[in-house]
C-alpha cells in the first residue's frame, strides 16, 4: 500500500472479518491485486470510528447518534431549548470579555440599588419621618465598606486565579472546617439571590402594572425557569442574552440621577409625600436601630464575591481581566446606591406603607413623573433583578464544581453538560429557589433578613483567610497586602455580628441553624468519599478463581429469550442451571417435561411460592448457593424483553429490572443480561 493513493486509504465498513479480533476496529484484508500474482492490502476501520493516533479512537458523530424515533425527537427538543452540543476543545471560545463578564457577573450587585437603599429605610422609618436623614450616612457607609470588600477581592483574584474564592481561600487557609463554612455560607446566599432577585423583579414589574399583583408567583415561576434555560445553553451566550438589560439598565439609572441631581440644582423636585404607615415612630431612634438599618442595606453588597468565584471564566489573562471587571462594578454600584439615597434624602421621599410602590418607582415618579422614562426604568428595574438571578448561575455551579473536586458534594456535580455548563449545579440551584418563593410567597421583606448573612460570613472567612497566606508568603509587600484583607476581615466581622443579632429573630436563625447542618452533610459525603478510595486501593494483586462460575438462569417460561440466555450460560461456563419460581405447580410441571425435551443437559430448580412472590424467592436461592459454594464466582444472567417502542415497557412488569435492582445489593454476584429485542 503506498500512503496517500487515494484507493488505498482506511475503508470505512462496519462489519470485522470473522474469526479476527481487533480491539483498535482497524485490520489489514490481503486482497488479489490487478495483474496475476500481485496482493493488495486494504486497511479497514469501523465507520463509527476515527484513529486519533495508536489506541485511541474518536467517535463520529453518527455513532452517539440515538437510533430510534423517540430518542431523535428528544434530541432535536433539547438542541431547540439549549443548542448543539459544544466540543471540549472549543471551550475558549465560551469564556468571557470584560464588557460580557460584567453582565453575566455583576447583576446582583449592580441590581441591589433597588432594594438595598429601602430596605435601610424602612428600618429607619421605625423611629419616624425625621430618621430618614440618616439613609444618607448609612448609605455612604455601606458603600465605604463595599469599597474595602472589593479592594480585599481584588488582591484575592490573583493569589487565587483558579476561582471557588471565599471556599478555597479560607479552606487552604484556615482549614477544612472554616472552608466548609464558608462554602455553605455562600451555597445559602447563592439560593437566596435567585430567590430575592427574581422577587424583587416581579415587584418591581408590579409596581408598574398594579393588575399583575394576583400572578406574582406564576411570575417569578416563569422567571426562574427562563433564567435556567438561558445558563443551560452556555455562558457566552448567557453573556449576549444579558449583555443588553444589564447595560440599559445602568443607563436608565445613571440618566435618572443625572437629571434628578440637576433638577435639585435649578429649582428642585416637588414631592408631597404619602401616609408613613401605622408603624412608623413606633420606636426610638438608637444606635441599634441605625445599625440594624445598615445591616439590612448592606444586602446591596451581595454578589460581590461572584466575579472572584469564577476567574477561569474570563478570558486570557484572566486574573487582569477579573480585577478589572471587580473594579468596575464596585464604582459603578457605589455611585448608584449614592447617588439614589442623596435624591430620596433630599426630596424627602417616604417609603410607601404597603410596599406596593418602591422607592425606586417613587423617586424616578418624582423626577420624571409618570412619562416613558418612568416605564423604561421599571421595566429595566424588573429586567436587571431577575437577571441578577444569573451571577448565581454562574457562580453556584462553579463552586459546587470545586467542592466536588474536594470532594465534598456529590461527584455529578463536576461533570459538565453538553454546552460547557456545569448543567447539575444550575437545575439545583433553580429547583432548591423555586422551593424558596414558594415556601415565602415570593416576599422580599421575609426573605431579606436570611439573605445577607451567610454571604457577609463567606466575606469575612475569605479576607481571614488571605491575611494568613499573605503572612505565610515571602512578597515585599505583603504586609501592606495583609493589612488591607485585615481591615476588610474586620469590618465584615462586623457587620455579620449585626446582621446576626439585628435580624435575628426575623430569620436570620434559619441561616445559623442551617448552615452547620450543611457543614455536617458535607463532612459526611466526604469521609464516605475517603473510605470508597482507600478500598479501591487494592493491597493485594486480583487473581483469576481457576474454576468456571456457576451460572444462574432464571427462567419463567420456554421461551426463545430463555433458551438463548442458556445456551450463552453455557458458553461461560459447564455449571449451569436454571430455576423457575412459580405460584402452580401444574404449570411449573408441563414446564419441567418441555425442559426436559429441549434442555437435558441443563437442571431445572423449581421454587414453589406460597405467597405469589417472586423475586423474594430466587434471592433467598441465591444466598443459599452463594453459602453452599462460598469460593465459587456466581453469575446471575437475566434473560430480558427489549420492546420496540419505549412506551411498550408499560405493558410489561419488568421483573429483571426488578432482580437486578435487588441483586445490586449482594457483594460476589455478577448480574448479567440477556437481551431479547422485539421486532415491529
Amino acid at each position: 500500500m503506498i500512503d496517500g493513493d487515494k484507493k488505498n486509504r482506511p475503508a470505512e465498513t462496519g462489519k470485522e472479518p470473522a474469526g479476527q479480533f481487533h480491539p483498535d476496529l482497524i485490520w489489514r484484508d490481503e486482497m488479489a491485486g490487478p495483474r496475476l500474482g500481485d496482493k493488495v492490502v486494504r486497511i479497514a476501520r469501523h465507520r463509527f470510528f476515527f484513529e486519533v493516533s495508536p489506541g485511541v479512537l474518536l467517535p463520529r458523530p453518527s455513532a452517539t447518534a440515538p437510533r430510534d424515533g423517540a430518542g431523535r425527537f428528544l434530541r432535536r427538543a433539547k438542541q431547540l431549548i439549549i443548542g448543539a452540543p459544544i466540543a471540549t476543545e472549543q471551550e475558549g471560545e465560551e469564556r468571557l470579555t470584560r464588557v460580557k463578564a460584567l453582565a453575566v457577573l455583576s447583576p446582583d450587585a449592580l441590581s441591589s440599588v433597588a432594594y438595598g437603599g429601602e430596605a435601610a429605610m424602612r428600618v429607619l422609618l421605625l423611629a419616624g419621618v425625621g430618621a430618614l436623614s440618616m439613609t444618607l450616612p448609612v448609605s455612604i457607609a455601606i458603600a465605604l465598606l463595599l469599597i474595602i470588600v472589593a479592594t480585599s477581592y481584588q488582591q484575592t483574584i490573583p493569589a487565587y486565579p483558579s476561582g471557588g474564592g471565599s471556599y478555597i481561600v479560607a479552606h487552604e487557609n484556615l482549614g477544612i472546617v472554616p472552608g466548609l463554612v464558608a462554602g455553605a455560607a455562600l451555597m445559602v446566599g447563592y439560593v437566596l439571590t435567585v430567590a430575592v432577585s427574581i422577587a424583587a423583579g416581579a415587584d418591581a414589574l408590579i409596581s408598574a402594572f398594579p393588575t399583575l399583583e394576583p400572578y406574582g408567583i406564576q411570575l417569578m415561576l416563569g422567571a426562574v425557569a427562563l433564567m435556567t434555560v438561558a445558563n443551560l445553553r452556555g455562558v457566552r451566550e448567557a453573556g449576549t442574552v444579558f449583555v443588553f438589560p444589564t447595560y440599559t439598565f445602568l443607563i436608565a439609572i445613571l440618566g435618572l440621577i443625572a437629571y434628578g441631581l440637576f433638577r435639585l440644582s435649578f429649582g428642585g423636585i416637588p414631592y408631597t409625600p404619602g401616609p408613613a404607615g401605622p408603624t412608623a415612630g413606633t420606636e426610638t431612634l438608637t444606635w441599634f436601630l441605625v445599625l440594624s438599618a445598615f445591616a439590612k442595606g448592606c444586602s446591596a453588597m451581595t454578589g460581590t464575591e461572584a466575579i472572584a468565584n469564577a476567574v477561569p471564566a474570563f478570558q486570557p489573562p484572566e486574573a487582569k481581566n477579573a480585577r478589572a471587571t471587580l473594579g468596575w462594578m464596585a464604582g459603578l454600584l457605589a455611585v448608584m446606591f449614592v447617588g439614589i439615597s442623596f435624591l430620596v434624602t433630599h426630596i424627602g421621599l417616604i417609603p410607601s406603607p404597603d410596599g406596593h410602590q418602591t422607592v425606586l418607582s417613587d423617586l424616578t415618579k418624582a423626577i420624571v413623573g409618570e412619562s416613558w422614562y418612568y416605564y423604561v426604568v421599571q421595566f429595566t428595574t424588573a429586567a436587571i433583578l431577575t437577571v441578577a438571578a444569573n451571577t448565581c448561575f454562574a457562580g453556584f455551579p462553579w463552586l459546587l464544581n470545586i467542592m466536588a473536586r474536594d470532594r465534598y458534594v456529590p461527584s455529578w456535580f463536576g461533570f459538565r453538560g453538553d454546552r460547557l455548563v456545569f448543567s447539575t449545579g444550575m437545575i439545583a440551584l433553580a429547583a432548591l429557589s423555586v422551593v424558596l418563593l414558594l415556601a415565602f410567597q415570593g416576599s422580599v421583606d421575609k426573605l431579606l433578613p436570611l439573605y445577607a448573612i451567610g454571604v457577609f460570613t463567606a466575606f469575612t472567612l475569605s479576607q481571614s483567610g488571605m491575611v494568613v497566606h499573605w503572612l505565610k508568603g515571602k512578597e515585599k509587600s505583603r504586609r501592606q497586602k495583609a493589612a488591607i484583607n485585615g481591615f476588610g476581615a474586620l469590618t465584615t466581622a462586623i457587620v455579620t455580628l449585626v446582621i446576626g443579632i439585628t435580624k435575628f429573630s426575623e430569620g436570620a436563625w434559619i441561616v445559623i441553624v442551617v448552615v452547620p447542618i450543611l457543614v455536617a452533610l458535607l463532612l459526611a459525603v466526604n469521609r464516605h468519599y475517603r473510605a470508597v478510595s482507600m478500598q479501591m486501593k487494592a493491597d493485594t494483586t486480583a487473581t483469576r478463581r481457576g474454576t468456571p462460575p456457576l451460572v444462574l438462569v432464571p427462567v419463567s417460561s420456554m421461551s426463545v429469550v430463555a433458551r438463548q440466555a442458556v445456551c450463552f450460560a453455557q458458553d461461560l461456563s459447564k455449571r449451569v442451571v436454571a430455576v423457575h419460581v412459580t405460584t402452580d405447580m401444574a404449570d411449573a410441571d408441563k414446564l419441567r417435561l418441555e425442559w426436559q425435551e429441549q434442555v437435558p443437559d441443563v437442571p431445572l430448580v423449581i421454587i414453589e411460592s406460597p405467597y405469589r412472590l417472586v423475586v423474594q424467592p430466587l434471592l433467598a436461592y441465591v444466598d443459599a448457593l452463594r453459602e453452599r459454594h462460598p469460593d465459587d464466582g456466581l453469575v446471575v444472567m437475566l434473560p430480558e424483553l427489549v420492546p420496540n417502542h419505549w412506551w411498550q415497557n408499560l405493558l410489561h412488569n419488568q421483573t429483571a429490572f426488578r432482580i437486578k435492582a435487588s441483586m445490586l445489593f449482594r457483594p460476589g454476584i455478577v448480574v448479567a443480561s440477556m437481551p431479547y429485542h422485539l421486532d415491529d
